[in-house]
């Protein structure tokens, strides 16, 4: 591996024929990082399980863990399909993506930073690492947050969020750049709304931890 790899995160939302245009242009070595709400949340209603919420998060019953791995793994084999055959599938709970558990929300789990072997030695060899968002116990943890917490245990160059907006938006217009102190303050005012919150909430937490964060158009600056 030479350089600073760059984390890549797609959204479940995000088209896996995109991710082949998003690999076209970056130089370097690169991490792949997933969710699958969309996924997630058609599965649960075909099963008929009822989400259940704490302060807005979700609560993840071993049922509704099923559900997470099974639509994780889908979404992992859409994506290495889509990157041909240098892509490598890896589950986060099975490579030792550490996390601290969640009280009150079941089996969920705050991601820590961590640079796991699998990871490097996938990069080492020129893989390019496709990482399901479980940690060890095993624990369902958000992607975004995921993708932060790995990018600051690998030492990224950058943080790429691949998502189906264009940035982060206010008063109907795409915001080039914003600093961690105002978002941190937009975030904690509570106005936004969306999925823009983790994944502002992430790139902030990859400024500060010395990783450049950018959502769709927008750059998040330390």
């Amino acid at each position: 591996m030479s350089g600073r790899p760059v984390v890549l995160k797609l959204g479940g939302r995000v088209a896996a024929g995109a991710v082949r245009t998003a690999l076209a242009g970056i130089d370097g070595p690169v991490v792949v990082v997933h969710g699958a709400g969309p996924q997630i949340t058609a599965e649960m209603e075909r099963r008929g399980i009822e989400p259940s919420f704490v302060a807005g998060r979700r609560v993840t019953t071993p049922a509704v863990l099923d559900v997470v791995r099974d639509s994780l793994a889908a979404v992992n084999a859409e994506l290495c399909a889509a990157i041909g055959p240098r892509a490598l599938g890896l589950s986060g709970d099975e490579i030792g993506l550490r996390a601290r558990q969640v009280e009150g929300l079941g089996l969920v789990g705050d991601p820590s930073p961590s640079a796991p072997a699998a990871v490097v030695d996938a990069l080492a060899a020129g893989r390019v690492p496709v990482v399901a968002p479980l940690a060890a116990g095993p624990l369902n943890v958000n992607a975004d947050e995921a993708a932060a917490a790995l990018a600051i245990g690998l030492g990224a160059g950058e943080l790429l969020f691949l998502t189906d907006v264009d940035g982060l938006i206010l008063g109907g217009r795409v915001v080039d750049a914003i600093g961690v102190d105002d978002a941190s303050e937009l975030l904690a005012g509570g106005t936004l709304q969306g999925g823009i919150i983790p994944k502002l909430g992430a790139a902030v937490t990859a400024a500060r931890g010395g990783v450049a964060a950018t959502i769709g158009r927008t750059v998040v600056a330390a």
